[in-house]
């Protein structure tokens, strides 16, 4: 006769529960702290300023224009040619405010023209407050 051979084996079990809720507390610390940057698809060579203390806030719009001609509104590209297809863009993105500071980004070697046909595209839509980024120059380079 055998003693204990008919008690039922107590079935180890491991209660994931507790662990889940710490992954998900740890997935939600990770998002929320995390900073988001925007980087853009496109390589822009910004042309060369001095490094004066500028009053900096965050632009409501960018845009960027490369060396080509080819306009960017965020990292969204303007497909089709002409001041048309960017002024729809410029609506688009801009959600209705005209207050907000807009940012023209244009490679060094873009053709004048190009800033020019931005700048028009978004002063016929009623921005006031544009800029056109440009890189710091090192002190004492170039002179």
């Amino acid at each position: 006769m055998r003693i204990g051979s008919d008690r039922r084996r107590d079935e180890f079990e491991i209660n994931v529960i507790p662990l889940i809720d710490v992954l998900l507390t740890l997935l939600m610390f990770f998002v929320l702290t995390t900073t988001f940057i925007q980087h853009s698809r496109m390589q822009v060579t910004l042309p060369k300023a001095s490094a004066e203390e500028r009053d900096v806030q965050a632009p409501l719009l960018t845009v960027m224009i490369d060396k080509d001609g080819r306009y960017y509104v965020g990292s969204d590209e303007v497909l089709g040619e002409g001041i048309e297809p960017l002024k729809q863009m410029l609506e688009q993105n801009s959600g209705g405010r005209r207050d907000g500071q807009v940012v023209i980004r244009a490679d060094a070697m873009t053709p004048h023209q190009y800033v020019v046909t931005a700048m028009d595209a978004l002063g016929q839509l009623g921005f006031t407050r544009l800029s056109i980024a440009t890189t710091p120059e090192k002190p004492g380079a170039g002179r």
